[in-house]
């Protein structure tokens, strides 16, 4: 590629570039010298899963890869001990390092999931940090002033809503920071989450003598609800390692609108292909469902294969087009017995951990037994013939197989029904 195609392929997604025209100026003396530029990414192993949402720095950061720069996965197993500040109102936790280095390992595998594997650096910032030891760690915070701290929006906010901000916090910005420094970073990438931490490193190497890094920030990606960042916390993620036919479903429930964000900041479909995929649906030649499961399948083959996309379309379309039942069913065995609704609902606590749950699940419309939908909390299901189940279907994409369980019984045939609210 030329330097203006390389541009325009890295600017893909971007929130912002500090400074463009200073990556224009690394990019070409990388031509000119054949010397690749180091990129780096920093993340916190503060969680042992990847989804969606993480990945789009790691697509930015394999764009790199693909033109040829020195890419650094960088663990923070130092700065994890510390607990990134970014958006959080109260003190973050502190793992242990037994947390750290399990979720570490996690991290390891799944990101050659989008990574080339030879071409990638891991590193880890306990490399350095743990050498510096407390004299270096002062002669460090030396660099910056408490006035630059406190300048962070995180802690400005909380300073102004009376709310503890502890010491070690304030020094996590310095620390990501150092990091640039100690690998000579010429590109750090982020999300729009990191630009603090991300320009302190720019000033950092500048107070070490080395060329300022440029800060390439990412926009976060918004869950499946289409309003919040996705979070596992908040329940509208989508896990890489998840099942194909889990990818597949989650995505075709995201709205029309967020498929465009989607397909720009999770595949490898440039601007003009996107735009002309959108042209196609506003008139009308194209069913955006289609669209949209294209989408799926394009997500899916990168994390699984290709055939996993598309046999996982196959079994979306038996069961929502062909209103069929899956050919893969989860199975639970419950103890022997007859049953009103809501209390078989609760005997699976991954349907339903209350009563109260259980019978607004019913009430809202969304148990089916054996086809057949249930509205009725008084409803009796028997599960009385060893061998026999019911097929239970919750909402539109779970299906459970329930089955009494086999061996001495929990209930005899003819005891009351297990139906009490205690």
């Amino acid at each position: 590629m030329t330097i203006d195609e390389q541009l325009d392929y890295l600017r893909k997604g971007t929130t912002e570039i500090i400074r463009k025209e200073e990556l224009r100026a690394k990019l070409e003396n990388s031509a000119k010298t054949g010397k690749p530029l180091r990129v780096k990414l920093g993340v916190d192993p503060t969680a042992p899963d990847i989804h969606l949402g993480h990945t789009v720095v790691i697509r930015e950061l394999r764009a790199f890869q693909e033109l040829g720069h020195t890419v650094i996965f960088l663990i923070g197993d130092f700065t994890g001990l510390i607990g990134d500040p970014s958006g959080n109102s109260a003190t973050r936790p502190q793992l242990t390092r037994e947390e750290i280095n399990a979720n570490a390992e996690t991290y390891k595998q799944q990101i050659f999931k989008l990574l080339d594997r030879e071409k990638t650096e891991i590193r880890f910032n306990s490399e350095w940090m743990d050498k510096l030891g407390s004299d270096g760690f002062i002669r460090l915070a030396a660099h910056v002033t408490v006035k630059q701290i406190l300048e962070r929006d995180d802690f400005a906010k909380r300073l102004a809503e009376e709310k503890p901000i502890a010491l070690h916090e304030l020094l996590y910005p310095l620390t990501q920071a150092y990091d640039s420094v100690a690998l000579e970073a010429d590109v750090e990438l982020g999300g729009t989450d990191q630009k603090f931490n991300l320009l302190m490193g720019r000033n950092l190497q500048r107070e070490y003598k080395q060329e300022a890094q440029v800060c390439v920030i990412m926009p976060l990606l918004e869950g499946t609800d289409g309003v919040q960042k996705m979070s596992k916390s908040l329940g509208n993620y989508i896990g890489i390692n998840e099942p194909p036919a889990e990818i597949f479903g989650k995505v075709m429930s995201i709205s029309d609108e967020l498929m465009w964000r989607y397909y720009e900041l999770l595949t490898d479909l440039t601007t003009e292909q996107i735009a002309a995929l959108k042209n196609q649906t506003e008139k009308g030649e194209r069913n955006p469902r289609d669209i949209k499961a294209e989408l799926a399948k394009l997500i899916i083959a990168d994390f699984h294969s290709t055939d996993d996309a598309q046999r996982a379309e196959e079994e979306f379309d038996r069961v929502f087009k062909r209103k069929e039942t899956p050919s893969e069913l989860e199975v639970c065995a419950v103890p022997y017995g007859r049953y009103k609704l809501p209390r078989l609902l609760v005997e699976m606590p991954f349907i339903a951990s209350s009563m109260a749950e259980a019978r607004r699940l019913i009430q809202q419309g969304a148990i089916r037994i054996n086809g057949e939908r249930h509205t009725n909390v008084n409803a009796v299901i028997e599960l009385t013939e060893v061998g026999k189940h019911v097929l239970l279907q919750v909402g539109k994409k779970r299906f459970v197989q329930v089955m009494p369980a086999i061996g001495p019984s929990a209930y005899d045939k003819n005891m009351p029904i297990d139906g009490s609210d205690d």
